[in-house]
């Protein structure tokens, strides 16, 4: 059993604290997006785009367009937002999903979602994935064109909060074999 995968997701955590004076360095960057970029998704649809706002400036708006109705006000301070956009699918997952009523792009979206945060958190730093936020502001801030669907803005930066003890529903009420 590989307890090192085990401590890293452990360890990683929705972080809402990051230290302002630090920027990600360039490798770390780099590092988490390739990981990012490997992810599996179905049919290799791949139905993504990672919009990395690394201005300070840039961030500190698309922060505050993060921010509203009193939600995620930590995003302000976040030296990295990763934006992911929907993309379309290739027709063999979009026929799949026809086919099976499903909309196979959300569910990749959420596993490269989680690669991020984990790749982060394997380089020492925080992240949190954020789906509440000025969508429409956002957009206009970066370019991304009308008619996309701007799923999430991962933030990403040197936490500052010490981490918290896991509170995870017991296996016996999540976790069955063989049957419901």
């Amino acid at each position: 059993m590989n307890s090192d995968f085990l401590q890293l997701v452990l360890n990683r955590q929705s972080d809402r604290a990051f230290d302002k004076s630090r920027s990600i360095e360039n490798e770390k960057l780099e590092h988490i997006l390739e990981i990012a970029r490997l992810a599996p998704s179905a049919c290799n649809a791949q139905p993504w785009k990672f919009v990395v706002v690394t201005d300070k400036a840039l961030a500190a708006e698309v922060g505050k367009a993060a921010a509203g109705f009193g939600m995620n006000k930590f995003a302000k301070d976040a030296p990295v937002h990763v934006l992911i956009v929907e993309e379309s699918a290739n027709i063999t997952s979009m026929l799949g999903g026809k086919w099976k009523d499903k909309h196979f792009p959300l569910i990749d979206i959420g596993i490269v979602a989680a690669h991020f945060a984990l790749a982060a958190e394997s380089v020492g730093l925080g992240s949190c994935i954020i789906g509440w936020f000025d969508e429409v502001k956002i957009k206009a801030l970066v370019g991304i064109p009308a008619s996309k669907r701007l799923l999430l803005d991962i933030v990403i930066g040197y936490p500052t909060k010490e981490k918290r003890k896991k509170i995870r529903k017991s296996k016996e009420k999540i976790i069955s074999f063989n049957r419901y």
